[in-house]
């Protein structure tokens, strides 16, 4: 199944080999210790963010299946296409 990227926030996710399900909170982290950077940064679910410690970091290739997909509107769909340029200039 091709995924679109970037999903929306609040989407609930479960990532390849996982266990528990993430929602996804922001786009385009960073690993604070190495600066790596990921597509997404989330918490569990439903327990939400318990403390700044448990924020999950994950690319969109490690994700192995939606169970919900989050609130998609004009501003969204307008952000994602500002985030995607931003991206691909990054990339180049």
């Amino acid at each position: 199944m091709k995924l679109e990227k970037y999903l929306p926030i609040g989407t609930i996710v479960i990532l390849k080999q996982g266990e528990k399900k993430l929602m996804i909170t922001g786009f385009c982290a960073m690993d604070q210790e190495d600066g790596t950077k990921f597509d997404y940064c989330g918490c569990l679910y439903p327990e939400g963010a318990l403390a700044v410690e448990e924020v999950y970091l994950f690319n969109h290739e490690q994700i192995e299946k939606i169970f919900y997909l989050g609130y998609d509107d004009d501003e969204e769909k307008e952000f994602k296409k500002n985030l995607l340029e931003v991206v691909s200039k990054e990339t180049e």
